[in-house]
């Protein structure tokens, strides 16, 4: 698995901030941006996290590209829908060599490894000889969840803490928690004091809104208190 940043808001943390002080000043933009500091953008950015003050956040947006996961993970991604997304099609490519993702549990068990790659040569067969008598948008059907994909996406950073917030706990799927972890590690190279916090609520807050799935990490309460919008 390949999780690169491509693109980001420039200086993502002090639009934030200043989109905050804005929210309380009687001052101009440019007067706001002369006079705004570091020390200042990090006071606020850690003050509007904590209240839960989260729409300043949407200013700041970041794009990745990954590339070596499967189907079965861009299928998760995707329901994400305050972000947006573009994937290799398999109405428009050819998929007759296709390359797939193996899970560890897989990986890990001769047998099952085995019959795993039998079957993905099979369904590579099933597809070629499809193809030579249906569209390619007919013959993908076959194609399995474990297609290997490549995908841009772009997210803002409020949306990217509640991705975080769900997939970085340990019910998240293995494989796009793993995405999950590269991506953390590659905004907070560009934006640490926003996603300082980033991470699961039984790590930001010592809570877990789990319920009986919960896996007793952190104490369970059923109700969040209602954020600030």
């Amino acid at each position: 698995m390949q999780v690169k940043l491509i693109n980001f808001t420039p200086n993502p943390e002090r639009t934030v901030a200043l989109a905050a002080r804005l929210c309380y000043s009687r001052r101009g933009v440019e007067d706001l941006q002369e006079n705004l500091t570091r020390e200042e953008e990090v006071r606020l950015l850690e003050s509007l996290i904590s209240m839960g003050h989260w729409s300043p956040l949407e200013h700041a947006s970041f794009t990745f590209a990954a590339e070596g996961v499967s189907r079965a993970l861009t299928h998760q991604l995707v329901r994400h829908r305050i972000a947006s997304y573009s994937q290799k099609s398999q109405r428009w490519v050819n998929e007759e060599a296709f390359t797939f993702i193996t899970p560890p549990s897989i990986q890990g068990n001769a047998e099952a490894l085995r019959r795993y790659q039998s079957l993905m040569e099979e369904i590579r067969e099933a597809y070629r000889a499809l193809a030579q008598v249906v569209p390619r948008e007919d013959a993908r059907y076959v194609l399995p969840q474990a297609c290997e994909t490549k995908i841009i996406f772009t997210f803002n950073a409020r949306s990217l803490l509640n991705f975080f917030r769900q997939r970085l706990c340990t019910r998240a799927q293995w494989e796009i928690r793993q995405m999950a972890r590269l991506m953390l590690a590659e905004v907070r190279r560009e934006a640490p004091v926003l996603f300082a916090q980033a991470g699961p609520t039984c790590e930001t807050e010592g809570v877990c809104y789990e319920g009986e799935m919960s896996c007793g990490r952190a104490p369970v309460i059923k109700s969040r208190a209602r954020a600030h919008d």
